[in-house]
């Protein structure tokens, strides 16, 4: 069987996991072709992501000349098809409310999808996200494509769930993955009951054999690692003052920051304004094998979100033996509580400061118990082998 991957940038720095499912399902005998709307506009620091990036076609990228052509070729050979793309498009452009140049990006896009996955013989294809991605998949289906498929995750989705046509997107799927509990009540909240027994939960997954634990702690060690894009989702703002609560108490603290993004200028005046330049490690945007080294090396990871939806980082953390301290928020709870880390109220640097209190003041002993019980949680939950079984079932029954 021959199916596609979609996404909107691809590889990026964040997207570990997708390739690392594609490869998973690859294993297994599918054959996948990776298609991506766009480059990513930063440089990639993983060897792996910049060979993935070699695998990828670009959809929008350097092929203008052939998207338009796609779309008169389809106006001459498939015109009733054609049509009800241009029906199914007008109606996602009433949803977002414009009728722009990007909309029209996205049926050409269709136009060249359709006429692409033909010729490669592709029946299916899964998008990443229920964004423009999961559109122009939906648009090629509806002119005589592959069936498609995506994994919703959030919290981006379900922000305006109505301008991105979610109750479309999901009622045309042939099914929807969902990554979590919480995501997949929100997509049913935003389609209808009708539609439940196609969204399945498949949780992101890590290959358990890369990710070997540490449960050793040093009482001295009072270094935090937060990894993720700097944006204002992410929380990372309300740390510098955290830090100025507890710097005096323990005067060995820092928080090693692994990643980049918008809130980076904003950041570092956080922490001029705070005073605290000599708890903070910025390192920007690493590879995997930096990312591992810092959690392993760390007392924990530190992730005070305000909007997410599970983020893989946490079980990148719990496969290498360490607690974490996180917010209530999304599908958070269904990973982390007190038994492997410290949980607290998204935006309160009072509950912040107060957890990251209590992981210093933790022996290591209790580190060590936490940080098993997080192993063991991604072992039962977030195995990809496990994982990628029951999404090959899934592509395999698709008729």
């Amino acid at each position: 069987m021959k199916i596609a991957y979609l996404l909107n940038s691809y590889p990026m720095t964040s997207t570990t996991f997708i390739r690392r499912e594609i490869e998973a399902l690859e294993r297994l005998g599918l054959e996948i072709r990776r298609y991506a709307v766009r480059h990513w506009d930063q440089p990639l620091v993983e060897p792996l992501d910049m060979a993935e990036q070699q695998k990828t076609h670009y959809l929008l990228t350097g092929n203008a000349g052939r998207l338009i052509a796609a779309f008169f070729v389809e106006l001459l050979s498939n015109p009733a098809g054609l049509a009800r793309g241009i029906g199914l498009w007008l109606r996602l452009c009433v949803n977002q409310g414009e009728f722009s140049p990007r909309m029209v990006a996205y049926l050409l896009q269709a136009a060249y999808l359709r006429r692409k996955t033909r010729a490669e013989g592709i029946t299916h294809v899964h998008a990443h996200f229920a964004t423009n991605a999961a559109g122009v998949a939906m648009l090629a289906q509806a002119m005589g494509g592959p069936s498609y498929s995506f994994t919703s995750h959030g919290p981006d989705e379900f922000v305006d769930p109505s301008a991105i046509s979610m109750k479309l997107k999901v009622e045309r799927a042939a099914f929807v993955v969902a990554i979590s509990h919480f995501c997949r009540v929100q997509l049913v909240r935003f389609s209808s009951m009708k539609c439940w027994n196609k969204i399945f939960i498949s949780r992101c997954g890590l290959q358990m054999d890369e990710f070997q634990p540490g449960f050793g702690f040093e009482t001295g060690n009072q270094d935090f690692v937060c990894v993720g894009r700097l944006c204002p989702q992410k929380g990372q703002l309300l740390i510098p003052r955290a830090l100025a609560t507890l710097r005096d108490e323990f005067p060995a603290l820092r928080v090693h920051f692994v990643g980049d993004g918008e809130s980076r200028a904003e950041l570092e005046r956080a922490i001029a304004d705070c005073g605290v330049e000599q708890q903070v490690v910025l390192h920007g945007w690493q590879g995997s094998a930096f990312v591992k080294q810092m959690l392993a090396s760390s007392r924990a990871l530190l992730l005070p979100s305000f909007a997410e939806g599970l983020p893989v980082v946490i079980m990148e953390a719990f496969a290498l033996g360490r607690p974490v301290l996180s917010t209530f928020i999304a599908g958070i709870p269904e990973l982390v509580d007190d038994r492997c880390g410290w949980i607290f109220p998204a935006g309160s640097t009072e509950d912040l400061a107060a957890a990251m209190r209590a992981a210093l003041r933790a022996s290591p002993a209790e580190l060590e118990q936490k940080g098993r019980e997080g192993r063991s949680r991604v072992e039962r939950f977030h195995d990809l082998q496990a994982l990628s079984n029951g999404l090959y079932r899934q592509f395999t029954a698709v008729p």
